[in-house]
C-alpha cells in the first residue's frame, strides 16, 4: 500500500541533518548548560549560538529570542504575562485563532475579568482591518491585539505589517501566532512593528517539544515558570539542548533553501488544486486556500460533495489507503465538535459536508497527489 503524508501543518518530517545534529548533541554535549565546568560551557555556547543565528535571520536582537517547549507555551506565556505584568485589561482577537490563543484568552477572562473583543471576519475568514481600527478607536483600556499570521486550518494570511502598524499607531501591544509561517516566510523585525511572535520547530522539519518566543526588548514581562535563571530569567528549567540545536539546524536549512523549496511546494499546491477541480465536480476550497495569492503555499482545505454519512467515514477510508491528512488542527484530534474555524465561516449546507485539510512539504510529489485525487474520486463515485 502506498503511503502519502499530507499533514505537514500538524507536524513535519524531520530533516536527516536535524536528526544527525541532535544525535551528536546527545552524545557529545550532555553537560548541563547552567554548569560552569567545560561540559556545561560547551552546551551553553551552542545554545547562545542558536539564539544569535535565529535573531540574525529575523533581524532581531538575541536577547529578544526566548526558547520554549513550542508555540502553545509561547502563546500562553505572552498572553498571560501581558495581563499580569503589563496590566493589559482588554484583548482583541478573532474567533478563528489557534486554541493556544483562544483558550488562554478565555481563561484570562474568567480569572482576571479582562475584556475580550473579536474582530469581524469577511466571508473567507480573514480578519477585517477596518473593524479592528474601529475597535481601537473606541478603546479606552490598556490593550493587546492577538491575530495569527497564517491560519493553521484554511491558510489565510493577514497583512501583518498593516495590522502591526495600526496597533502601533493606537499604542496597543500586538502579538501574532506565527507558528505556521516562521520557517516558511521571510521576516524583518526591524521593520515589522510586532511586539510578540511565536514559533515551533516541528512545523519546519525540526523536532517536537521546542520553539521560541520573540519578545520585543524593553517590554517588562516576568517569568511564568519560576526556578532558575535560564533564558535570561524568562523561563526557568534546564534547557533541552539537543532540541535547541535541532531547532537551529532546521531553521537554518529552512531559510537557506526557502526560495527553492517554496517554489516546489507552491507548484505542488497549484497542481493539486487543478487536479481536484478537474476530477471532482462540486468541490469547494474553504477560506482563501484555493487562491495562492491570498493564502500560504503549504496547505489547502477542501469541502467535498459527500453526504454526512459518507463524509463521517472519509478520513478512515483515506487512512486505509495510506493517506494521512486531517479535518482541521491536530490539536482537536478526538473531538467531535468539528472545526471552530469552519464553524465560523461556512454555511450550514457546507458544514454538513466533509472538509479536509491537505498540507504539503518538500517531501511530497505530484505522483502522490495523483494517487490522492484518484482515491477521493473513487470514494465519492461509489
Amino acid at each position: 500500500m502506498q503511503k502519502v503524508y499530507l499533514d505537514s501543518a500538524a507536524t513535519t518530517q524531520p530533516r536527516p541533518e536535524v536528526i544527525a545534529k541532535m544525535q551528536d548533541a546527545l552524545v557529545n554535549f550532555y553537560g548541563n548548560p547552567s554548569s560552569t565546568h567545560s561540559f556545561g560551557r560547551a552546551a551553553k555556547t551552542q545554545i547562545e549560538k542558536a539564539r544569535k543565528t535565529i535573531a540574525k535571520q529575523l533581524n532581531a536582537s538575541p536577547s529578544e529570542i526566548i526558547f520554549t517547549s513550542g508555540g502553545t507555551e509561547a502563546d500562553n506565556m505572552i498572553l498571560t504575562s501581558a495581563v499580569i505584568d503589563l496590566g493589559v485589561q482588554h484583548i482583541v482577537t478573532s474567533k478563528i485563532e489557534h486554541h493556544a490563543v483562544l483558550h488562554t484568552v478565555e481563561a484570562l477572562q474568567a480569572t482576571y475579568g479582562i475584556k475580550v473583543s473579536y474582530v469581524n471576519l469577511d466571508e473567507f475568514g480573514s480578519p477585517d482591518l477596518q473593524d479592528l481600527k474601529s475597535l481601537l478607536q473606541a478603546n479606552t483600556e490598556k490593550t493587546l491585539v492577538s491575530l495569527m499570521h497564517v491560519n493553521n486550518e484554511i491558510g489565510n494570511m493577514i497583512d501583518i505589517d498593516a495590522f502591526a502598524t495600526l496597533c502601533k499607531e493606537h499604542q496597543v501591544y500586538f502579538h501574532s501566532d506565527t507558528v505556521q509561517s516562521i520557517g516558511h516566510w521571510e521576516w524583518d523585525l526591524s521593520k515589522t512593528p510586532v511586539d510578540f511572535l511565536t514559533a515551533a520547530a516541528h512545523k519546519f522539519h525540526g523536532p517536537k517539544g521546542v520553539g521560541f518566543a520573540f519578545i520585543r526588548k524593553n517590554i517588562p514581562l516576568k517569568p511564568m515558570i519560576h526556578g532558575g535563571e535560564q533564558e535570561r530569567g524568562f523561563r526557568a528549567g534546564t534547557e533541552p539542548f539537543h532540541n535547541i540545536v535541532g531547532l537551529e539546524t532546521a531553521f537554518v536549512l529552512a531559510y537557506e533553501n526557502l526560495e527553492e523549496e517554496r517554489n516546489y511546494v507552491r507548484e505542488l499546491k497549484t497542481y493539486f488544486i487543478s487536479r481536484l477541480q478537474q476530477e471532482i465536480p462540486g468541490i469547494k476550497f474553504n477560506g482563501h486556500s484555493g487562491d495562492s495569492a491570498k493564502s500560504t503555499y503549504t496547505l489547502v482545505n477542501v469541502c467535498l460533495p459527500l453526504s454526512p454519512e459518507k463524509g463521517a467515514l472519509l478520513l478512515f477510508q483515506l487512512d486505509l489507503k495510506g493517506i494521512s491528512c486531517s479535518k482541521g488542527s491536530a490539536c482537536q484530534s478526538g473531538s467531535d465538535m468539528g472545526s471552530h474555524v469552519l464553524n465560523e465561516i461556512l454555511s450550514k449546507e457546507d458544514l454538513d459536508k466533509p472538509s479536509i485539510r491537505f498540507s504539503f512539504s518538500k517531501y511530497n510529489t505530484k505522483e502522490e497527489l495523483d494517487y490522492v485525487v484518484s482515491c477521493l474520486k473513487q470514494y465519492i463515485a461509489n
